[in-house]
């Protein structure tokens, strides 16, 4: 899976998400058939948002994106639909082409840790997801430990 391909992916995820997570505020809300829609659709949400901003990291690193592009990719999750216009923007402006970078070049970013780290967890994609998926199932645990925003419980 290339970069744009996974890209597109997790951004589509997230829009489809937040799809649930507005039809189970509605049945919730407008419905009135109880707190179980939401949920569901919020904890899957919760998932793919972290997932989604995630991935805007790691890709973002690979593309060589400056730090306020990354920043705001992972930001677009927090607008419903955001992530979608965005990715479009990304593709148009050449942002998201050629392939995962697992070998050191030339470049002068190629010395820092962080590409070195990052080529190496993107040189190993199994490895890399399964650290992925752990670190991210932690921040979401830790963030329904502390509760779900407005102070709800």
């Amino acid at each position: 899976m290339t970069p744009s391909s996974l890209y597109r992916t997790v951004a589509r995820a997230e829009a489809v998400t937040w799809t649930m997570l507005i039809i189970a505020l509605i049945l919730k809300y407008g419905v009135k058939i109880g707190d179980w829609p939401v949920s569901i659709a919020g904890f899957i949400h919760g998932f793919v948002f972290l997932t989604y901003a995630t991935m805007a990291v790691l890709i973002g690193m690979n593309q060589r994106w400056r730090k306020g592009l990354i920043v705001g990719a992972a930001a677009t999750a927090v607008v419903p639909f955001l992530t979608i216009p965005f990715d479009k923007w990304l593709e148009r402006n050449g942002k998201l082409e050629g392939p995962w970078r697992t070998a050191a070049t030339d470049h002068p970013d190629d010395r820092k840790w962080t590409d070195a780290t990052m080529r190496w967890l993107v040189a190993r994609p199994l490895l890399t997801t399964v650290l992925l998926f752990i670190v991210i199932v932690a921040i979401f645990a830790t963030m329904l430990v502390i509760g779900p925003p407005g102070g709800e419980h």
